[in-house]
């Protein structure tokens, strides 16, 4: 199983007489990035709906905002009655001494500090337990989006890793025949700047022996086999978050590829280099989005 780390998760859910809406949206992000914007009613409770969202979530640049629905017990704010009474008085008596009209009061009340004051209402108990399940219905929905992206990708990557492993079967196949080209090709450059008769046949052997010996591929051969094998075991791993370690894969993937190319010498084997390292670099773009 993999996931993407794009998606999308919505629940609505009424508890007691206070209707809850949580929409939670993630992107690709290197850590777990959030942007929270709650009702003053959950303030309290902030740090564990954090925690909540970053232990279902994992990963990613995710924004939670939580809508509070208003009931007719909903009480978002209080208003400090005995104390409006007592700013008026001093106030009216203001307006009569300078003249003027007294109509507009009333805003001028609700604007004094104290008067208008934050609902110190909050959920407890069993209203609480019923939010945290309303917020787990929310993080399934993303994950449960997150696994149908993530599928995406997966079939996307194993297109890529069967198409290196598939040239990294012509690679073995033209393998032979560079080593018998390099061979007549030095054979041949001796003979012509040398001299057949005037070198050791012993000796330049064992010097063709070394020099092919430099540059065989095989070593790297059978490590990229390895890498491509292990590449596709963590997709069987129950684990969703294995986007990092697909990609440290992937670097190692990268590196035997290209020293498959530096040793080459074979013009053939190089376009499959060429290929493979096409086919990796779209790997690496789609490992961004996994989880």
């Amino acid at each position: 199983m993999v996931r993407s780390m794009t998606g999308f998760g919505r629940a609505e859910g009424s508890i007691g007489r206070k209707t809850f809406l949580i929409d939670i949206k993630s992107l690709n992000g290197k850590q777990f990035d959030l942007q929270l914007r709650l009702p003053a009613l959950l303030k309290p409770q902030e740090f564990e709906i954090r925690r909540m969202l970053s232990e279902g979530l994992i990963r990613g640049s995710v924004e939670c905002v939580i809508s509070l629905k208003e009931t007719g017990e909903a009480k978002p704010f209080t208003i400090n009655t005995e104390l409006a009474k007592a700013y008026y008085q001093p106030l009216a008596d203001l307006a009569g001494a300078l003249k003027l009209e007294t109509n507009d009061l009333l805003g001028i009340l609700v604007k004094m500090p104290e008067v208008i004051v934050p609902s110190s209402e909050m959920l407890e108990g069993s209203e609480w337990e019923s939010f945290q399940q309303l917020l787990n219905s929310a993080i399934h929905a993303l994950n449960t989006h997150r696994e149908n992206e993530g599928a995406v990708l997966q079939a996307d990557l194993m297109h890529r890793i069967e198409r290196i492993e598939g040239l990294q079967s012509d690679i073995r196949s033209l393998e032979p025949k560079r080593k018998q080209k390099i061979r007549e090709g030095l054979v041949k450059l001796l003979d012509e700047e040398v001299g057949k008769e005037k070198y050791d046949a012993n000796r330049m052997e064992q010097e063709l022996i070394y020099y092919i010996e430099k540059i065989d591929i095989s070593e790297e051969q059978i490590r990229l086999a390895n890498h491509c094998r292990y590449f596709r075991s963590l997709f069987e791993d129950a684990d969703p978050s294995k986007g990092k370690k697909l990609s440290f894969v992937l670097q190692e993937i990268g590196r035997e590829i290209n020293t498959t190319g530096a040793k080459a010498y074979e013009a053939e084997i190089q376009r499959c280099v060429v290929e493979m390292k096409d086919e990796l670099e779209k790997a690496k773009e789609q490992i961004l989005n996994l989880l």
